[in-house]
């Protein structure tokens, strides 16, 4: 089962996608920019639209001088890069811990902490330059000592975060893995700002993957012994980093306070306090009150409507680089035939799906990537609502109906059971479907379930369909990696050769040409022997209150990179 799926739908926790990227797993190549307005989905366009009257703003928002107040959902109190699970931590810790390498809202690698970068002729070697100057929160130097340890630790035996760090291909990091070495010999710190990391493969992420968060080797290595990682567990809940703010308390259930870092590369932030503010029940009537400045709402006109009435909201309408989908479990013998799972494509109603539960502010996925992202094409089989098609193919499929409508195949039943979580998007896609599922000669058994108890039946294999979404998306790369038959996260039995190929190529060169043909090429294989259901992508939809002046959010990134530019007029 996917390590990176965080969430059950965009709808159901909206909060986490327009605040941060969660990923320790970072990517990125040289890419291009968006052509004409990708991000627009079924005519409702991206956009910002400012308060109308200011002045309206609440008292309780008015009051407060020098803080700002952003809601996000209860974090799980481990505020240590590449030690995380739960994705509001992530969140927590965007704003203490800036990567080497960030990126924009089109998707491309951009300055962080290290101010440019160098990569060799042949692909295969990584110079970073530190910003000159840096520290951390508590005042040490930051430099390439603390990178080449964070990159050590990484390679550690003991680690088993959600950083794979050995798909970058260090040179001499499988050994430091597996104790034949005492050294990484691809890691050369060459000056207290620069450090060269050789790779063994051409890899597309390794630019981000070694580019990522920071960690002090004072603070994070005092302790640190080879095969043993417990000691840091003592500090999950006292960070040190050298991002806009650094930690001051966590009150569990209530907030996450933060101080301005005087420390900070960029200069200190403007606004002396920042509050991530635990929202439980109508974040929506917290923003009225004053009680949040920022928050993300599900996209839909009633919410849309409200917002432009409150008068002194801020909004910001923009497309996710997240997507939706039913897996399918492909051990299950009747979706070894992929005419029966393109049925189950065209026989499923999506943009009914879609536009009754977002009301236009979403529109169908047809493969694994959205389209803000420079992948994206337009050339693939729309697979729009055709009943008639999927009976064809279920017959040529040898499913043949039976006394009472049910499809059977060698004395087997068509019945399928589909299991999901309760959120607004499943209590509308599940009558539908079986509607639809019937009409076709499909029984569908439905089964909603609390998160934690979906994944165990899902890694148990229990399922024949099941829901989730991604996470925020960075690279093309993360939309495809569990389509990947010998990866550890692969899509339960599904092995498609080709698939394997087009994905090692497509991260197999910097060349943002190159790798876009691979994605296309990759796209239509997976459309013409598909893993999932694609369902869709779906417009996020925040609001600030407009004494705050900085707010930018996208679908990458979230809110993280505004942080230090926040001013409150």
């Amino acid at each position: 089962m996917k390590k990176n799926v965080i969430l059950i739908f965009i709808l159901s926790a909206v909060i986490v996608l327009l605040l941060a990227g969660c990923q320790t797993e970072q990517s990125g190549a040289e890419q291009s920019s968006n052509e004409g307005n990708k991000g627009d989905v079924q005519g409702i366009k991206d956009e910002v639209i400012k308060a109308s009257d200011p002045s309206k703003s609440p008292q309780n928002a008015t009051n407060r001088k020098d803080t700002v107040v952003v809601a996000l959902q209860e974090p799980g109190g481990i505020f240590t890069p590449y030690f995380y699970s739960n994705g509001y931590d992530g969140n927590v810790t965007s704003a203490i811990f800036p990567p080497l390498v960030d990126i924009d809202k089109e998707g491309k690698p951009t300055p962080g902490l290290a101010e440019n970068w160098d990569i060799s002729d042949d692909e295969l070697t990584y110079t970073y330059h530190l910003r000159k100057g840096l520290k951390f929160d508590n005042g040490t130097p930051l430099t390439a000592d603390d990178v080449a340890f964070t990159l050590t630790l990484l390679h550690d035996p003991a680690y088993d975060g959600g950083t794979d760090i050995l798909e970058a291909k260090v040179k001499g990091g499988k050994e430091y893995k597996e104790g034949s070495s005492k050294e990484i010999g691809g890691i050369k710190v060459i000056d207290p700002q620069t450090i060269e990391i050789t790779t063994e493969e051409v890899n597309a992420r390794a630019l981000r993957l070694l580019g990522g968060q920071v960690l002090s080797k004072e603070y994070y290595g005092k302790d640190y012994k080879y095969g043993n990682l417990d000691y840091i567990k003592d500090l999950y809940s006292k960070p040190v980093g050298a991002g806009p703010y650094k930690f001051d308390k966590y009150i569990p259930g209530q907030e996450v306070r933060y101080k301005a870092n005087e420390y900070y590369y960029g200069g200190k932030p403007e606004v002396e306090n920042f509050i991530y503010k635990t929202t439980e029940g109508d974040g929506l009537q917290f923003f009225e009150t004053g009680e949040i400045d920022y928050s993300g709402f599900p996209a839909n006109n009633d919410n849309f409507e409200t917002l432009k009435s409150l008068g002194f909201a801020n909004i910001n309408l923009y497309t996710s680089s997240a997507y939706s989908y039913l897996t399918f479990n492909h051990e299950k013998p009747f979706f070894k035939d992929k005419k029966v799972r393109q049925a189950f494509i065209y026989g499923l109603n999506r943009q009914s799906i879609l536009d009754t539960t977002y009301q236009g502010y979403a529109q169908v996925a047809n493969e694994p990537v959205s389209p803000t992202s420079w992948a994206y094409t337009d050339d693939i089989n729309p697979y729009e609502y055709d009943p008639e098609k999927a009976k064809e193919l279920l017959d040529e499929a040898g499913w043949k109906e039976g006394s009472d409508g049910i499809r059977e195949k060698d004395g087997t039943r068509l019945t399928i059971r589909y299991f999901t979580s309760k959120t607004p998007l499943s209590d509308v896609l599940i009558p539908i479907a079986k509607e639809n599922y019937k009409e076709i000669g499909i029984e569908l058994e439905a089964e909603q379930m609390d998160f934690n108890a979906l994944l165990s039946r899902v890694e148990k294999g229990d399922h024949d369909l099941a829901s989730f979404s991604t996470p925020m998306l960075t690279d093309p790369y993360n939309g495809v990696v569990d389509f990947h038959s010998e990866k550890p996260d692969a899509v339960t039995g599904y092995k498609n050769g080709k698939v394997n190929q087009l994905i090692d190529e497509s991260i197999s060169t910097n060349d943002i040409k190159k790798r876009t043909e691979k994605y296309h090429e990759l796209y239509k294989e997976l459309s013409d022997d598909p893993p999932y259901i694609f369902l869709g992508y779906t417009k996020i939809l925040s609001a600030h209150n407009a004494r705050i002046e900085g707010f930018e959010p996208n679908g990458y990134r979230g809110i993280t990179p505004n942080l230090p530019k926040l001013i409150i007029k």
